[in-house]
């Protein structure tokens, strides 16, 4: 199960990147955290956008709603999505698993 924070903002979702895969998309679970692969390269911040572009189309979010607190260089990445309750989102990523 994804562990998912409250915050006074939204929620915030922890993240397991993999940059450099063959597909884009989420891909499930790993250790609590949403799973999430790119073809990008880790380089310049190309797989973040592209990991912001992949969790805005699959959990129905705006671009706009999703923030980065930790975890630029790292695999392991914290977001804050923004004016969402954590049943909310919990509900947005088990549609998106199925």
């Amino acid at each position: 199960m994804i562990q998912l924070e409250p915050h006074a903002e939204g929620v915030i979702l922890s993240v397991r990147a993999q940059a450099g895969a063959r597909s884009n998309g989420i891909q499930g679970t790993h250790a609590g955290a949403l799973k999430v692969s790119v073809t990008q390269a880790p380089e310049k911040g190309k797989a973040n956008k592209a990991i912001v572009a992949i969790l805005a189309k699959q959990l129905r979010l705006r671009k706009s709603q999703i923030e980065m607190l930790s975890g630029e260089t790292s695999p392991h990445k914290r977001f804050l999505i923004g004016d969402m309750a954590v049943d909310d989102l919990q509900g947005r990523i088990e549609a998106s698993l199925t």
